[in-house]
């Protein structure tokens, strides 16, 4: 049965913010204030009128929930619209990820980019902004997208859709973690919830601190990072409830010291993992989805992105390419789209107006546009759309895990939070010759015809011994210039059968290009491996693998985005004594 949201007398109190700062006069619960203006505080946005509200989280854990409410101005207080949401970390109002340096309170300019881009409030939508359990207005310990951050985003829906302003009907909105939360919502099932933009998620929020066991190198970083978020001190002028509910951490130092300690299990089939595990969740779901996901990402990575748009059964829409943890909209110095493709606001627009005001576009979009490795796009009715499947049978080897060049390169000032971290640069002592003692290589033949591997590769093989394996595939072409596009790893805790999935991917191979599968020791500085210093033998091991034919490719419009060129420069390397091939790389023909 759903649980509706309590009466707007019970859960929700609203606060305006004076022109001069300060707190609100009390008022009788009749109706409430009109709210500041940007004439009144220029962090409003323009066109907008700002209140706040607080309200339960849907757990009935006593945590209380923070929202900054934007309402269009245009518009009489009791006039109905639809609601675009965001719940996550970002929202408090001294700053996104540190303190911003504002000289009063206001609400979150986090996604101002997507309300004035958009002309949001133009368009006749409500924007909301919540706090998650424990940071900015919010009180409470934090999750890590966990039940009780689940039950936040609960709550959110459907305080949003039973104001007397709200039409009822939300659409949720955000990038990196507040794009969690939009997974998060659709796995919830609300029915007042009619539409999820999530650029750049997390989809299994496991893989963002461990892969296969083996932690990664923010395993420990990107807590600390969000309890530093959680702490953020509020602004002199925001309102005494405000100020109280920032300080909870003070009389709850339990907060901090458990977000260090409760998510360092690295045991994915643990209970913390699986009420974490949105991919596995995701499974028969229908909200309508938009989603972006950069292939090469630095941050949130393309792994159970698969798992998760097979268990959603609704309408998708996607953005896939090679970029790294940037949204829709964005540019660089010079103006290039960093996604390469235009018009994100508009067809984000186009897929709210639809699902949540029941607007038929008059411009088509395709469900699925994708850049490829050379920079082309295409549209597809759904992701991954393989021609053929195949197995290669890889040769027998041994490797010793002795971990050479695993020493970490943490970038100077590095940042480890969901919004910021990037992977640590590749180290140049990068061991690849087929005789290192710390890998070997199986190839393929030469491919005859340009094919894509597409969808997710994945990996089987026996070990002889325990220890931790790193699988890496390489583009590599007839001169032995070779592109390094996929990889993962993998602790194995003792002989025998091993099994994992790699990156999802969508690299194209041109004619005469082989196809190299390294297996070895974690040489590389993006995880915390702990090297065993065996010497382990690999048998019988299988890559399984999704092709393509480009020559069926539909184009659709888009550029090369700026960054792919960036990771062929840190990705490629020469391969000497290149094998002939021992399986082949080769589509299958149509019957």
């Amino acid at each position: 049965m759903r649980v509706r949201s309590r009466t707007a007398a019970a859960a929700l109190i609203t606060v305006a913010t004076l022109a001069v700062g300060g707190p609100a006069a009390a008022a009788a619960p009749a109706p409430a204030p009109a709210g500041v203006t940007h004439e009144e505080n220029p962090r409003v946005p323009e066109g907008a009128v700002w209140t706040e509200a607080y309200f339960p989280s849907a757990d009935n854990s006593g945590v209380e929930l923070h929202a900054d409410v934007l309402r269009p101005a245009n518009l009489p207080s009791h006039a109905r619209t639809p609601v675009i949401l965001a719940v996550g970390p970002y929202f408090s109002h001294a700053g996104q990820t540190g303190p911003e340096g504002w000289p009063r309170t206001g609400p979150s300019s986090r996604f101002a980019d997507f309300t004035s881009g958009t002309d949001l409030f133009a368009r006749g939508y409500t924007y909301v902004m919540v706090d998650l359990r424990g940071f900015g207005g919010s009180t409470g310990c934090l999750d890590w997208a966990g039940p009780g951050e689940q039950a936040d985003v609960k709550a959110a829906i459907q305080w949003a859709a039973t104001q007397p302003w709200s039409t009822g009907k939300v659409g949720m909105y955000g990038k990196s973690y507040d794009a969690v939360t939009g997974l998060i919502g659709n796995n919830l099932r609300q029915r007042a919830l009619k539409a999820v933009v999530a650029q750049e998620p997390v989809w299994n929020m496991y893989n963002y601190l461990f892969s296969n066991e083996v932690p990664r190198p923010n395993v420990t970083g990107t807590p600390n990072a969000y309890n530093g978020i959680a702490t953020l001190a509020p602004l002199p002028d925001d309102t005494e409830r405000y100020r109280a509910n920032a300080a909870y951490e003070q009389s709850h130092p339990e907060c901090l010291a458990d977000n260090l300690t409760n998510n360092n299990n690295p045991d994915l089939d643990s209970p913390y993992w699986r009420a974490r595990n949105l991919a596995a969740q995701a499974r028969g779901t229908s909200t309508p989805l938009f989603v972006t996901q950069g292939f090469i990402e630095n941050n949130t990575k393309p792994e159970d992105m698969e798992e998760y748009l097979d268990n959603h059964h609704g309408v998708e829409r996607g953005w896939l390419g090679q970029w790294e943890h940037v949204r829709g909209n964005e540019t660089n110095e010079q103006g290039q789209l960093l996604m390469g493709r235009a018009g994100f606001f508009d067809e984000v627009m186009r897929f709210y107006d639809r699902y949540l005001k029941g607007a038929r576009p008059s411009v088509h979009d395709p469900a699925y546009a994708i850049e490829d490795n050379t920079g082309e796009w295409r549209a597809q009715p759904t992701w991954p759309a393989p021609s053929s499947y195949t197995t290669a049978t890889l040769s027998n080897g041994t490797y010793v895990d002795d971990g050479i060049a695993s020493t970490l390169t943490v970038p100077a000032g590095q940042q480890w939070d969901m919004e910021h971290f990037t992977d640590p640069a590749p180290p140049a002592g990068l061991r690849l010759a087929p005789g290192d003692a710390s890998s070997y290589f199986s190839w393929s033949t030469p491919v005859t015809s340009r094919l894509r591997i597409t969808a997710t590769p994945r990996i089987t093989m026996n070990a002889n011994a325990p220890g931790n394996v790193m699988v890496r595939l390489w583009d590599v072409a007839p001169d032995g210039t070779a592109v390094m596009f996929d990889e993962n790893v993998a602790l194995i805790e003792r002989a025998g059968r091993v099994a994992f999935d790699l990156k999802s991917t969508d690299w194209t191979f041109e004619v005469g290009h082989q196809l190299g599968v390294q297996i070895g020791t974690i040489g590389s500085g993006s995880w915390r491996d702990t090297p065993s210093g065996n010497t382990i033998e690999v048998t019988r091991a299988r890559l399984g693998l999704a092709l393509q034919n480009p020559r069926f490719d539909v184009p659709t419009q888009g550029d090369r985005s700026p960054f792919l060129d960036t990771y062929l420069r840190q990705y490629t390397r020469t391969l000497t004594d290149v094998g002939e091939g021992t399986f082949p790389l080769a589509l299958r023909s149509r019957p």
